[in-house]
């Protein structure tokens, strides 16, 4: 019994382990991510691009706020870990309704003034790496989240998921302006991504009005 006790704190640790790799490896992605798309996005005048460049900042955002919390555990009672989840949680939460509530104002400025991007091939190229990376990443959070029981965790892999979403939402909007000249569908695809945004805010905040083990 000592034995399977100790094989199961093992096996958390191990668990814990690979959760806040996986988080120190959205935050340095998505850092340079971010830096790439503000900086294409800013010189094509894409929105979409833009919004991108944000959700990296946001998913970076949300890294740290995962490392934190998972850096918690086995450091403070169990009572005071749920309370840091809950944090974490409604942290994760705020994210999304910040990020959407930017991109629809900027969308719509940009159909109401007719603003004109420019192509922007780098823009696709970043799109397509992140259809690659990022659900490869939310599979293996939510995997681990769910063997943890960490409802932030899981949260955050819905984020991850949103990007690859938001990826092909820039790809859609940044291809047809690229190859039709569609400067409208940069704004759409913005559009777009909000309303899958603010879908997994209200998921994300209804859990952590949950009680425990009613979700």
């Amino acid at each position: 019994m000592i034995l399977d006790m100790s094989q199961y704190h093992e096996r958390q640790a191990a668990l814990y382990r690979r959760a806040l790799g996986l988080e120190y490896f959205t935050v340095v992605y998505n850092a340079l991510e971010a830096g790439l798309s503000l900086f294409f996005g800013t010189l094509a005048g894409s929105i979409a691009l833009v919004g991108f460049g944000l959700d990296s900042i946001v998913e970076s955002l949300s890294g740290f706020i995962l490392i934190w919390r998972l850096r918690k555990h086995g450091k403070v009672s169990q009572e005071e870990e749920e309370r840091v989840e809950k944090k974490a949680l409604k942290f994760v939460a705020v994210t999304f309704f910040v990020l959407g509530l930017y991109i629809l104002f900027q969308s719509i400025r940009k159909l109401a003034l007719r603003e004109m991007p420019d192509p922007s091939l780098p823009g696709i190229v970043i799109a397509l790496v992140s259809l690659v990376v990022m659900p490869v990443l939310s599979v293996a959070k939510r995997k681990t989240g769910e063997e943890i029981r960490s409802g932030a965790l899981i949260a955050d892999s819905r984020e991850t998921l949103a990007c690859s979403f938001l990826s092909v939402a820039l790809l859609a909007g940044l291809g047809l302006n690229y190859l039709f000249g569609w400067w409208f569908a940069d704004a759409i695809a913005g559009i777009f991504s909000v309303l899958f945004l603010f879908h997994e805010g209200m998921e994300a905040w209804r859990e952590v009005e949950c009680a425990p083990g009613h979700c």
